[in-house]
């Protein structure tokens, strides 16, 4: 077939949808901005919301957790249930602050109830860059495709170089050989480079897992306790998280 026999497919061309996408794209970013807007330095907690308390899992997310909010860090998730149930439930025993970008889906999913603030996201991909806006960190616990998502998007950046080098730990030696090994393979293949396995921990130690923040974090991005700031009314800025 020559190329002036081509027959091309007829795909989406309606420009009014277009903009109205845009706009409530739009619209979700400015809720997610306002609502998110005081928390302050957070690290985020990606996992499944499928393992329910006294899962070894959900209980390591927890205590992890804790001891990043006493690092005065907010911890911030997926706002359901789960590992992010865990994280926030964490943050909140130790009295650390909590906040979770909740997603709105077809089989509702509410969001957990130690959530100090939240807002509810239509749209996947807004959410993610939520949860990587506001972060220093980022801890991958054991989880499905949308855990996986969620690292290799705020990998991706970090090595591309769209955000700062932020440490990303892997929790779950065990849970996540395949997955490092299958990166070592596209290190071995040259699809990435040797040294883009330094982005990123693996670990099953808790302690360790801190004193990286501590390092790569804290240090690195020279991160002070926060001095209160400045609500505006006419915004209608609240006080508090």
């Amino acid at each position: 077939m020559t190329k002036s026999e081509i027959q091309f497919l007829e795909g989406p061309q309606n420009r009014w949808k277009d903009f109205k996408f845009s706009f409530k794209v739009l619209l979700e970013f400015i809720k997610g901005f306002r609502t998110l807007h005081f928390v302050g330095p957070c690290v985020t907690v990606f996992g499944s919301a499928r393992f329910k308390e006294g899962h070894v899992f959900y209980e390591q997310a927890r205590e992890l957790s804790g001891r990043i909010a006493q690092m005065g860090f907010t911890i911030m998730t997926g706002g359901g249930p789960g590992i992010m149930e865990a994280a926030n439930k964490g943050a909140k025993e130790v009295g650390g602050k909590s906040v979770g970008c909740n997603i709105v889906l077809p089989h509702e999913q509410s969001h957990n109830p130690y959530l100090d603030r939240w807002v509810n996201i239509k749209y996947f991909f807004v959410r993610k860059t939520l949860l990587i806006k506001y972060s220093y960190a980022f801890i991958v616990m054991p989880g499905g495709f949308g855990t996986m998502d969620e690292y290799f998007e705020a990998l991706t950046l970090i090595q591309t170089k769209k955000v700062h080098e932020f440490p990303i730990i892997i929790i779950g030696k065990e849970f996540h050989k395949d997955l490092i090994t299958y990166v070592e393979t596209m290190k071995n293949y040259q699809t990435i480079s040797p040294n883009d396995t330094d982005l990123f921990l693996v670990t099953d130690s808790i302690d360790e897992a801190i004193a990286h923040l501590q390092k790569n974090s804290i240090v690195k991005f020279n991160l002070k306790f926060e001095k209160k700031r400045k609500r505006f009314r006419w915004l209608l800025e609240r006080e508090g998280i």
